[in-house]
């Protein structure tokens, strides 16, 4: 497996090999020992979660408080779609940078989201499923969203997409307007937090 780190400190890209022959293909999308080994500890599982989404569907941005906020490992396992990443790590040297990579059942490929990193995707096919190993459990009182179409944020959206958003999502505030409201995460209080979780997964 193929790991690498993405543009923003604690996003990383994970890519199987993929074994294909005239039944389909075979992929091993999560392999405990490769993330490790990119990581230096192990991913906490607490809860997984599936979405089913129709085309044109975006979820997010969407952020845990820290801590104990929520590590994701994200895949797709039908369908494709663009996965977005969000630094909202106030102080962080990537503030407000985005990363965008695609996801899709052919690739394998996989996206692994650091606690207090914002994330949020659009599906790009009807019916498009996607799995997230979470590290913690569903946390309502610790769940907050920024809205995916702030213009200072300038998510890439695909061309030719006509938004469908929740009624949570479209209510969202902007980046600014969370990080004045106190919402935010720190870069330092994340720093701390992924050294407490280093050396008590080693």
């Amino acid at each position: 497996m193929k790991a690498y780190e993405l543009g923003i400190s604690g996003a990383w890209g994970f890519e199987p090999s993929v074994f294909p022959d005239d039944r389909g293909q075979f992929a091993a999308p999560y392999q405990a020992a490769a993330f490790r080994e990119a990581l230096g500890f192990d991913l906490a599982l607490g809860q997984v979660n599936q979405s089913i989404s129709a085309r044109d569907v975006i979820r997010g941005v969407h952020f845990s408080d820290v801590p104990p906020s929520q590590a994701k490992y994200v895949s797709c396992a039908y369908g494709s779609l663009l996965d977005v990443v969000v630094d909202i790590r106030v102080g962080s040297p990537t503030f407000g940078a985005v990363e965008t990579i695609e996801l899709d059942p052919g690739s394998g490929r996989s996206v692994y989201l650091s606690e207090g990193l914002g994330h949020a995707f659009v599906a790009l096919e009807d019916h498009t499923m996607m799995t997230y190993l979470c590290s913690t459990g569903y946390n309502p009182g610790g769940e907050h969203g920024i809205s995916p179409l702030d213009p200072e944020l300038g998510i890439p959206w695909p061309s030719g997409i006509t938004p469908i958003l929740s009624d949570k999502d479209t209510a969202a505030p902007t980046l600014d307007q969370a990080r004045k409201a106190g919402l935010l995460p720190t870069w330092d209080a994340c720093q701390d937090f992924y050294r407490s979780l280093r050396e008590a997964r080693r």
